[in-house]
């Protein structure tokens, strides 16, 4: 892991980086800077399942491809909202700890975080439900096929 930049972090600022754009890791780019490898690994598994969303509104649902890159849409979506999630639950002290150490200020913590937290719970919560389900539903109906083959 890199270590995080000088200057001031908000970590109100993370979270909400985090919960609307963080399947991009721009809030990687935010607090450890541009060099981050991490922030940069986080598109592409993002822009794959955009494809596979793309691929099942122009070929339907029967396309097999689709059924592998859509999850990984949801779970980068997912992803991005537990780092929202602990970014706005680090405790004050560990975060300046971390990343503020520098930069002389110190941050405290507000509703805007708080406000952040529960969103990316909400979101969260229901693109984990949703990965979960369409990937189990794409499963049994791939056996169920399999097994209407083996039968006739």
């Amino acid at each position: 892991m890199t270590p995080p930049s000088s200057g001031y972090k908000s970590k109100t600022l993370a979270t909400w980086i985090a919960l609307l754009t963080g399947s991009l890791g721009l809030h990687r780019f935010y607090l450890h800077g541009f060099k981050d490898l991490l922030g940069w690994l986080h598109p592409w598994p993002t822009l794959l399942g955009l494809h596979g969303v793309l691929r099942m509104l122009a070929y339907g649902q029967d396309d097999r491809l689709s059924w592998v890159l859509v999850p990984l849409l949801g779970l980068m979506l997912a992803q991005a909202m537990l780092f929202a999630i602990l970014y706005g639950l680090t405790p004050d002290e560990q975060w300046n700890a971390r990343f503020n150490a520098s930069s002389g200020r110190q941050h405290r913590t507000g509703w805007a975080a708080v406000i952040g937290v529960i969103a990316a719970l909400m979101v969260g919560a229901g693109v984990l439900m949703a990965t979960i389900a369409f990937g189990m539903q794409r499963y049994f109906e791939v056996q169920i096929e399999e097994a209407r083959k083996i039968s006739q």
